[in-house]
């Protein structure tokens, strides 16, 4: 019965609070929707945190992607051995996983010793910000300690396969029962931050600008220019 709650029923449960909660958050709280920059408070920690944590993130979320939607089939079809394949993973994902772990640490020091930041801060921005250290400091072990000094484990071959079942509707829970204990704690604790999203700033992960690169140049006019011709 356990094994079904948790690879089954708090899986989809927290999907459903995430998809609701984003949906009402954007349809009766959309100013709300992207993060407000706290910059004007500080800058020197944000400029070293941020681009950390977001470059990490989004390394990290390619990586998840590579290791739980794709299948190993895939990868033996192209001829990529298991090993070469754990070695990437191993020092892409443990620079990636790092790199969140220490973006985020940055920003929570700096949430808690910044006068002006602090007070802007809300019980949601520590919650979110502890919870990502806890769920990126649990795969950062996982990939660079335990996948080193105690065993490889090939997860391709139970957690992705039942994370892909999850999205066709016919959960394989049975995967799951026999996956090391870390690697289930790090699955619950992801889906658990998956539910708080609507209800705090990772809500914002939504409005990723994604046509940026894609936008037409903008071009600026020098005012010195401007007033030396008026001159």
């Amino acid at each position: 019965m356990g094994e079904i709650f948790w690879w089954v029923v708090f899986p989809y449960l927290t999907l459903a609070i995430m998809i609701v909660g984003s949906l009402y958050r954007f349809a009766y709280n959309q100013l709300s929707w992207v993060a407000p920059s706290t910059e004007i408070f500080e800058k020197k920690w944000l400029r070293i945190g941020s681009p950390l944590f977001h470059y990490g993130l989004l390394f990290a979320f390619i990586g998840h992607v590579m290791g739980m939607v794709i299948p190993i089939e895939f990868y033996r079809g192209l001829g990529i051995s298991d090993h070469l394949y754990h070695d990437f993973a191993i020092y892409g994902g443990g620079v990636a996983g790092l790199m969140v772990v220490a973006g985020a640490v940055i920003l929570l020091i700096r949430k808690m010793t910044v006068d002006r930041v602090r007070i802007h801060a809300t019980f949601a921005d520590f919650f979110s910000v502890i919870s990502l250290i806890i769920v990126a400091g649990l795969g950062v072990y996982i990939t660079l300690v335990y996948n080193t000094t105690v065993l490889e484990y090939e997860y391709r071959t139970t957690i992705g396969p039942w994370f892909r079942s999850l999205f066709v509707f016919r959960p394989q829970y049975e995967l799951m029962t026999a996956v090391p204990f870390l690697f289930q704690l790090h699955v619950i604790t992801a889906f658990a931050l998956f539910a708080s999203i609507p209800f705090t700033r990772l809500v914002h992960l939504y409005s990723v600008p994604v046509h940026y690169p894609l936008r037409a140049p903008q071009q600026y006019r020098s005012r010195s220019r401007y007033r030396r011709k008026r001159i």
